[in-house]
């Protein structure tokens, strides 16, 4: 689907979500060939299966249905009757062919979200009545000379009470891991590709994968391996992991090992693929552990790590002061993604529902940055996985999760020729300090000359 296709359904997708009516619209998708069986299956099941779920799904969905996918769609609203919004889509797209600005003129904002414009002269809506604060409801309570102000009394006093109140509300904002095993942690490592996925296979992901499996044991997780997924066997394995009992346990991680790529989105960017050329969105992945899927983990830190391309930009950096790393001449990583392609093979969208729960407990662990490709050492392991495994070696006795993440990009960022910066999306409400049985010494990848074995 070309951008200006793009933006005009996500622009009309307030109306299109209020308005559409799915039922009538799945033989004339199927007849048209605009979606598979089993891709209406999975819109018919999003979110909490109702109309609206399902209408904002087919939407998302849409954008990766190919360059016809608009107008083939369009024709489907003519054959279902619903001419209304099939004749505000067609004209919408002949008015942006013509002008590409008009997209910025439709108005397509939801009503509820217009501003309420108050006429001073006019009393307000409904009950509200408006309040005019003064100078002295305007003053911060603590500087308002009636209110007593704390003093130091010496022992017992105020300040030692404060001191009580920091060490015990540092203690109330720590997760407390403290379970035998500490949780579950799942690893789906995808190397080989079937042929007609345009995916290549991925060398070296094997020693990721059993980098991870030793550290995540011996950080107390029960650690289980799947290899080489489809895109629907990934979900599969991930609802059977969130519909376990994790009531004994503080604690879930999910590590992905796959190629890579952009995605719709709303509230976690990217996906990953499956070995049939499929993809899952990571919101997908994520919403699988929601409050309403997964409520024995509720309160919990879930974890994901996703070694996968963000996109297909190569970042060549940019020069500073004090740069580092090995900028080594002829070396060439391998990047865990392939050219974007429209096809209705390669961007097939397994995505998530919009409408998530609140994020809460969650922590989405990126290996690059979106839009930009991540790379990998073909005999090593990709820089992402390696240094998070040195990092979590070195450092996960004494530091929480956050302050590792950061070691993880800063260390990722001064490596290779091209470059590359882990991130994450951190919705945990505590700091989460991991238990090693055992701690070694920091031991951060060391640059290395040039090798057969890195290959683009």
């Amino acid at each position: 689907m070309d951008e200006a296709d793009r933006q005009l359904l996500r622009r009309s997708r307030v109306r299109l979500v209020s308005e559409l009516q799915v039922a009538p619209l799945w033989d004339a998708l199927l007849n048209r060939e605009l979606f598979t069986p089993d891709m209406i299956e999975d819109i018919q099941q999003a979110g909490s299966g109702s109309r609206r779920d399902q209408a904002r799904q087919l939407i998302t969905d849409l954008e990766t249905r190919g360059r016809q996918a608009l107008p083939l769609f369009i024709s489907c609203l003519e054959d279902t009757g619903q001419d209304t919004l099939a004749s505000f889509l067609r004209t919408s797209r002949q008015a942006v062919k013509r002008d590409p600005e008009a997209i910025r003129s439709l108005d397509l904002v939801p009503e509820e979200l217009h501003a309420i414009k108050l006429d001073p002269a006019k009393p307000a809506p409904g009950n509200l009545t408006p309040v005019v604060l003064g100078p002295k409801e305007l003053r911060p309570a603590a500087l308002r000379p009636e209110t007593p102000r704390p003093v130091d009394v010496g022992s017992g006093g105020f300040s030692e009470a404060c001191a009580r109140d920091r060490l015990r509300g540092n203690v109330d904002l720590a997760y407390v891991l403290s379970a035998e095993p500490c949780g579950h942690c799942l690893i789906i490592n995808n190397v080989s590709f079937s042929p007609t996925s345009g995916l290549g296979a991925r060398s070296g992901s094997n020693v990721d994968c059993e980098k991870m499996r030793r550290r995540f044991h011996s950080l107390h997780f029960n650690v289980e391996v799947k290899c080489d997924l489809t895109a629907k066997a990934m979900v599969q394995a991930l609802v059977q992991l969130a519909r376990r009992d994790h009531r004994a346990l503080d604690c879930c991680a999910v590590v992905i090992l796959s190629h890579g790529c952009q995605a719709s989105h709303y509230q976690f960017p990217g996906a990953v693929y499956g070995t049939d050329g499929r993809s899952v969105s990571v919101e997908r992945i994520v919403s699988v552990f929601n409050g309403t899927s997964c409520p024995s983990l509720g309160g919990k830190p879930k974890l994901f790590f996703i070694q996968a391309c963000g996109g297909e930009q190569k970042d060549h950096g940019f020069t500073v002061a004090h740069a580092s790393g090995d900028r080594v001449s002829g070396s060439n990583p391998e990047p865990d993604a392939v050219p974007f392609r429209e096809g209705p093979r390669t961007s097939d969208q397994l995505d998530a529902a919009s409408s998530l729960p609140t994020p809460s407990d969650i922590l989405v662990s990126y290996s690059t940055f979106p839009g930009f490709v991540s790379w990998r050492d073909t005999s090593s392991g990709s820089w992402y996985i390696e240094t998070l495994d040195s990092v979590l070696e070195g450092w996960a006795h004494s530091e929480d999760l956050q302050s590792l993440l950061l070691r993880v990009a800063n260390a990722v960022s001064e490596r290779g020729i091209y470059k590359q910066i882990p991130g994450c999306f951190n919705f945990l409400r505590k700091k989460l300090s991991l238990r090693p049985k055992g701690a070694g010494a920091l031991t951060l990848p060391h640059p290395r000359p040039a090798a057969a074995s890195w290959r683009q």
